[in-house]
């Protein structure tokens, strides 16, 4: 791989550790998805083919949907300063037009993360955390049957939420993975070509290509 400070060769923009937790949180979240929407509505009962059968399908989802909150939050953990908003993400959030329009030389330089993807961090944090809890509450077979019918609605009630938003941000993510070319082979192998990262990330990309590195 190219030393930092060459412009000739590909950036390192995801290293191995996160690239597969990545990839386990995507199965993760699949199962967990796949099973809670079979459950959540008889319309959609037919999703538990997939996970062999309604039984399954019942018993399976707490412990995914646990394994989806760990394999993330392993994820996750060591991007939190990265993804942490600053002024040029929020020139870059009211720019959201120019954004969708291609006309990058009105957008401010962003960082490693751009502040669409750090407010989809943020979201994802959230919803998966609060999915965890919430599926605590309500995971009968354990913890359910100690709490107040009252207190067990209610996280049913935020379950249900958290899971549409967090879906609805996984929606938008593969969205916009598919729509910037070159987003999902980063992902697969790690690395980007530097005109890509000029592009996309141009303030990202000055820091790599100093001699020191990044800071």
């Amino acid at each position: 791989m190219a030393e930092r400070g060459n412009v000739n060769q590909p950036l390192v923009r995801h290293t191995h550790r996160e690239r597969v937790l990545h990839w386990l949180a995507v199965l993760a979240f699949l199962a967990a998805a796949v099973s809670g929407l079979a459950l959540f509505h008889p319309a959609l009962y037919w999703l538990t083919d997939l996970m062999g059968g309604g039984t399954w399908s019942a018993l399976l989802h707490p412990f995914v949907g646990l394994a989806l909150a760990l394999v993330f939050f392993l994820f996750a953990r060591p991007l939190w300063q990265e993804n942490r908003l600053n002024p040029q993400d929020r020139a870059w959030l009211r720019g959201i037009r120019d954004v969708l329009d291609g006309r990058d030389e009105r957008l401010p330089e962003v960082g490693k993360y751009n502040g669409g993807q750090k407010v989809l961090y943020l979201a994802m944090v959230v919803c998966i955390a609060l999915l965890a809890l919430t599926g605590l509450v309500i995971w009968r077979r354990y913890f359910a049957g100690f709490l107040p019918n009252g207190v067990v609605r209610l996280g049913a009630l935020l379950h249900a939420f958290a899971a549409f938003v967090l879906v609805a941000g996984v929606i938008g993510h593969v969205i916009a993975g598919l729509w910037i070319r070159g987003t999902v082979t980063a992902m697969l192998r790690g690395t980007v070509t530097p005109g890509w990262a000029y592009k996309y990330h141009r303030g990202w990309f000055r820091q790599m290509i100093r001699p020191q590195g990044p800071r």
